[in-house]
């Protein structure tokens, strides 16, 4: 993964730097923070369970005994990618899924015990993770970084959903 310099001015090494247009667009660096968070994810937290497996096995534990597409949302994924991580968990042996009594189509999730143990490891780790990425950057300290990133989510899914920009 390249580095791209912060500024359109450009980088020390000579390799070109992003245009101007690109370093305003709040999609660049929305891509530019996933792609580092996903490499620092791998090398400090798992390389074999990833952030959004995560997200669901934290889900699962909030919500022991839900259907698994109920739960998608909650994960920010949606229901055939909740499916298909699901899955692979239940092939890892982190999570059972079993039919609901009152609706066979509905898969009802739960962490197995050595869901609960690989959870606890990894959310020791993806929080240490966390305290690096917003350490010496000034902002932990005046913003609640989670929080902005939360509400620029919400607002993002809800202009996806627009039939036209206004």
């Amino acid at each position: 993964m390249g580095r791209p310099a912060h500024t359109a001015e450009g980088s020390n090494n000579g390799e070109p730097a992003p245009p101007p247009d690109l370093l305003a667009a709040p999609g660049y660096g929305a891509r530019r923070l996933y792609q580092a968070y996903l490499a620092a994810w791998s090398r400090h937290v798992d390389p074999v369970l990833t952030g959004p497996q995560f997200a669901v096995l934290s889900t699962i534990r909030a919500h022991p005994n839900s259907d698994q597409s109920s739960l998608a949302g909650a994960a920010a994924l949606d229901t055939s990618t909740m499916a298909d991580l699901c899955r692979r968990l239940e092939r890892r042996g982190l999570i059972q899924r079993v039919e609901s009594p009152h609706d066979a189509r509905r898969k009802l999730v739960s962490l197995t015990p050595e869901g609960k143990k690989e959870l606890n490891r990894v959310h020791r780790r993806a929080r240490k993770l966390d305290e690096a990425l917003l350490s010496d950057t000034g902002l932990a300290d005046t913003l609640d970084v989670a929080t902005v990133l939360n509400t620029l989510g919400e607002r993002w899914e809800a202009v996806a959903e627009f039939d036209r920009l206004r």
